[in-house]
């Protein structure tokens, strides 16, 4: 990747060398020098109109070339990009090619990664840890819970024995939240790790402690104890005609 950057940067160097030499040399000869300049100037107002048309080119140009210098980027590396997670699997002159996890391909130009702020996984370390939250009722003991955790990290392969942690991280009026954190070599593995660490200490609770699953609490007051009567409706009043029989007005003829 540097390499085909440096070929490209040396290669428009040439065409400037050339440029600027030309017109250098045909001011120096008086009867082409007024050529020389008018070749000087017609190149630099050439060079600013094709560099205004040309300024997306450019700017992945630069950017491109700052890539291949800082490398915040390599193939392969773990990116998140707009909420998107994947691999970066290509590098080209104006576009970066990323694969999603579900196989799609995510094309990206190069000056985006100079001008937002993006992830990268895999910068320094492809090492992970990742979280796994947890809601639970207050009648759950952490002690047990935390047994379990370390059962399933144990016998997880996708766990590199560095953190296994079970925290309480905040409560509210309905229930306790529990955080886990667990680590992995990579992205991939800590994610099969979070979900086979989710599975089982759902499964635990629900096979011994099943009353400490989530629930809604509610009081009910009996101090005033309502009656079946209260319940039932009125019965609406009888309605007539307006006939004289019922005390309405006569009709004619009548």
């Amino acid at each position: 990747m540097r390499a085909v950057w440096w070929r490209l940067l040396g290669r428009t160097a040439d065409v400037i060398v050339i440029v600027v030499g030309a017109s250098i040399i045909l001011l120096t000869i008086p009867g082409v020098r007024q050529l020389g300049a008018s070749l000087l100037a017609s190149a630099g107002v050439a060079g600013l109109a094709i560099g205004l048309a040309a300024k997306p080119v450019l700017s992945n140009l630069i950017a491109g070339l700052q890539i291949a210098l800082t490398q915040p980027i390599r193939l392969d590396d773990v990116v998140i990009i707009e909420g998107e997670w994947g691999r970066v699997e290509e590098i080209t002159g104006s576009y970066v090619v990323v694969r999603i996890w579900d196989e799609r391909r995510l094309v990206v130009p190069l000056n985006w990664f100079i001008e937002n702020p993006f992830q990268n996984w895999t910068r320094r370390s492809s090492q992970l840890i990742g979280a796994v939250s947890l809601m639970v009722d207050y009648r759950m003991p952490l002690a047990p819970l935390r047994e379990e955790l370390k059962r399933l990290c144990d016998e997880a392969p996708e766990w590199d024995r560095r953190v296994c942690v079970l925290q309480l991280t905040d409560a509210n009026e309905h229930a306790m939240q529990l955080r886990v954190l667990v680590s992995s070599t990579d992205s991939g593995r800590n994610w099969d790790l979070r979900c086979r660490v989710r599975e089982g200490l759902i499964g635990y609770i629900q096979a011994h402690h099943p009353d400490a699953l989530p629930r809604w609490r509610g009081e009910i007051d009996r101090s005033h104890p309502a009656t079946d009567e209260a319940f039932i409706p009125a019965s609406p009043e009888p309605q007539h005609a307006p006939s004289p029989e019922d005390g309405g007005p006569r009709r004619r003829g009548t």
